[in-house]
């Protein structure tokens, strides 16, 4: 049975990783949450300038390495990040440190699962027939524009948007590009939010978080999602088109 297991590419050792990211997961929801959210930045913001200010670079290295920690382990609080690094590093570089920290941190996760579960799926999908292997067809067509829409909808969770794409067998080239670029609207906002943090302690009261969800943002975003999707309707069309013409 080992031996068959290794064969199909799904073994002990190639779970390793994905399962040390799992119970990361779980253990970091069940103790980490109170200190990765938006009230323990409120409660320690002294602490995080004081230290920025006495070292920047080390401060940014330790900022960088926790947000990757946090996304690559699945773990509570990387909406309390990306505020973090607007409010300590402002709208440049601190949208450039949440971008590369998500998508670095995102690619890890994505590399586990794929050597995880993620080459056995991909082979078995090859090796199908009928709706399935039409499926994978569709999405090695559309690869990129699908891994656009993934990080473009704001409804579409994070981590999942990190582990389909691994399952179904996508380029990890096309992850990292498509993850790195799709990022960039929604972080920007966020590290926007993050830099009026500030006057928002000062008063006393809380970030709207539901910024996103307003028609003046998320106007321009459907309008990106819907680019993204453009190429998917083309293919469509020309699919059908050329059906009808051959009927």
């Amino acid at each position: 049975m080992a031996e068959k297991n290794t064969r199909d590419g799904i073994s002990l050792k190639r779970m390793v990783p994905i399962a040390v990211i799992a119970v990361i997961a779980v253990l970091g929801f069940a103790t980490l949450g109170d200190y990765l959210s938006f009230e323990s930045l409120r409660d320690n913001r002294l602490l995080l300038v004081e230290t920025r200010d006495n070292n920047y670079l080390l401060a940014s290295i330790a900022f960088i390495a926790v947000y990757v920690a946090v996304v690559a382990f699945s773990l509570p609080g990387a909406t309390a990040a990306t505020l973090t690094g607007g409010f300590l590093f402002g709208l440049f570089p601190g949208a450039l440190y949440n971008v590369l920290s998500a998508t670095i941190g995102a690619s890890a996760i994505f590399l586990a699962a794929r050597m995880g579960l993620g080459e056995y799926l991909s082979r078995k999908m090859d090796e199908s027939s009928g709706t399935v292997s039409k499926m994978r067809d569709e999405l090695r067509q559309n690869e990129v524009s699908v891994l656009f829409l993934l990080r473009l909808v704001p409804a579409v969770p994070f981590f999942a948007a990190n582990l389909v794409p691994a399952l179904a067998g996508a380029s990890f080239r096309n992850f990292v590009f498509t993850t790195f670029f799709g990022i960039i609207p929604g972080t920007i906002i966020y590290t926007w939010v993050g830099v009026g943090l500030g006057a928002v302690f000062e008063r006393g009261e809380t970030p709207n978080l539901g910024i996103i969800f307003e028609w003046h943002i998320l106007g321009p975003i459907l309008g990106l999602c819907a680019l993204a999707a453009l190429p998917i309707l083309i293919r469509v069309v020309r699919r059908r088109g050329g059906a009808g013409n051959g009927n």
